[in-house]
């Protein structure tokens, strides 16, 4: 979804037909000036909605730290100008797109922070419509991304194995009805279905839920023939147990959907 149209479907859920409190209380010639920090020590992100939020409702917003950066609490890392009204409006809206992002980014680099040989990605365990934006958040955080969507990636899995009968059946097929320039990932289980699926053609293959010492004898199975990329129950303590074992990929639902938000406030100068 385009950030303009997110942004007026947010607004209309929060401020509908106006916000009451503040219309009553508020002049409509009042000026301020916010002032939005941070309350804890994060990774700045999210400033492109906070500013188009404020910009649809009338304020200006003007980022102060550059998103990717690691700022200790109580930084000044926005100010927005203009009419009382619409900051007061906007505040809220713009606050949770901060925490949210910044909480994601934080969170992506704490994780992969020092982690060497090995990539950790995403995956598609995002919010409904603000994928775009937590999948960046996760690459300003430092970390990658896996494929977007369904569209842009075969990734076959159990489900689709079940359903076709076996790994073999299921990247023939694959070969045959997607171009030529889409590689083929498959998950497996076990290392005889790694095997089938390397014999297969499979470009990847996902090792799901194993243990360190399978993963060792993944690699020295492959012997370099396709990429080897782990996943399941991963958090920073395993990525350092495994990053010297030869696994070139991991994925990690968690990135996004186990980060925390971020601590972040407003208050008028």
């Amino acid at each position: 979804m385009h950030l303009v149209e997110l942004i007026q479907r947010a607004l209309m859920e929060d401020v509908g037909a106006g916000d009451i409190t503040t219309l009553s209380t508020i002049s409509a010639d009042s000026k301020s000036v916010g002032c939005i920090r941070a309350k804890q020590e994060l990774v700045v992100c999210g400033h492109e909605p906070a500013e188009e939020v404020f910009r649809q409702v009338g304020a200006v917003y003007t980022p102060l730290v550059a998103e990717g950066t690691l700022v200790p609490s109580g930084t000044e890392v926005a100010r927005i100008e203009g009419p009382s009204r619409a900051i007061l409006t906007g505040e809220r809206l713009a606050l949770n797109f901060l925490m949210k992002l910044s909480g994601i980014a934080t969170h992506t680099y704490r994780t992969v922070d020092g982690v060497s040989g090995l990539r950790v990605v995403d995956t598609r365990k995002t919010t409904p419509l603000l994928r775009y934006h937590e999948r960046r958040a996760v690459k300003i955080g430092g970390g990658h991304n896996h494929r977007f969507a369904l569209y842009d990636g075969i990734l076959i899995k159990d489900n689709h194995i079940k359903a076709c009968g076996s790994i073999t059946i299921a990247v023939q097929s694959a070969k045959q009805n997607a171009h030529h320039l889409l590689k083929i990932e498959v998950e497996v289980e076990s290392l005889a279905e790694m095997e089938e699926a390397i014999q297969a053609g499979a470009d990847v293959v996902m090792l799901d839920n194993m243990s360190n010492e399978q993963y060792r004898e993944a690699v020295s199975l492959n012997q370099g023939r396709v990429l080897i990329e782990a996943s399941g129950n991963m958090n920073r303590e395993r990525i350092l147990e495994i990053q010297g074992i030869g696994i070139d990929v991991v994925s990690m639902g968690g990135l996004i959907h186990q980060a925390r938000w971020a601590d972040l406030s407003m208050k008028f100068l």
